[in-house]
């Protein structure tokens, strides 16, 4: 007898997930990008297992953070040589890279372990509404943050699945033999 018991591979199949951060508080938005990127939203969570989806960013130099942290906040980096610290204010790094305004934010929500550096890679930025070629491979979009209840990541992959061999084939269509 071959019979799958506990979590199969459907259970861990990962999804892309689109956010607009337009007029999104950072923290919040930081928060929701981290536990998606865990896997915390997934009935099969486990912390010492990378089962965690893609995220896509939209938008992301319309971010905006609460208080006066744009006036006070300061993003930190050390060049490794002597008297090397290096400081950049919010208003200065939303100029020269928003993107990383948001990476940094998720990266310290995320656990501080081997596996955040491999969830992080999942995360993917862009500071307007083009994703490129990476927008076909989003399935589920979220526009203020939180999924719905009736989100179920098995009936999304039997979808996708259903789909693709119906694209498949109209390509092949095209194809010259």
């Amino acid at each position: 007898m071959s019979q799958a018991v506990g979590n199969t591979a459907l259970a861990y199949a990962r999804v892309w997930h689109q956010v607009d951060a337009s007029n999104r508080v950072l923290g919040k938005l930081a928060e929701r990008i981290a536990l998606v990127l865990m896997g915390k939203h997934k009935p099969i969570y486990d912390p010492s297992v990378d089962s965690g989806d893609y995220v896509i960013v939209t938008n992301c130099t319309k971010v905006r953070v609460s208080g006066r942290k744009d006036q006070s906040l300061l993003y930190r980096r050390h060049t490794m040589y002597p008297g090397g610290l290096k400081e950049t204010p919010y208003a200065e790094m939303m100029r020269r890279k928003p993107e990383e305004i948001i990476r940094h934010a998720v990266s310290g929500m995320l656990p501080k372990n081997k596996l955040r550096d491999r969830r992080l890679e999942r995360l993917r930025i862009f500071p307007g509404n083009e994703t490129g070629i990476l927008g076909a491979n989003v399935m589920r979009s979220w526009h203020d943050g939180t999924l719905t209840q009736d989100w179920n990541p098995t009936k999304l992959v039997a979808e996708s699945q259903r789909i693709l061999p119906a694209k498949m084939e109209d390509k092949t269509k095209h194809m010259k033999v």
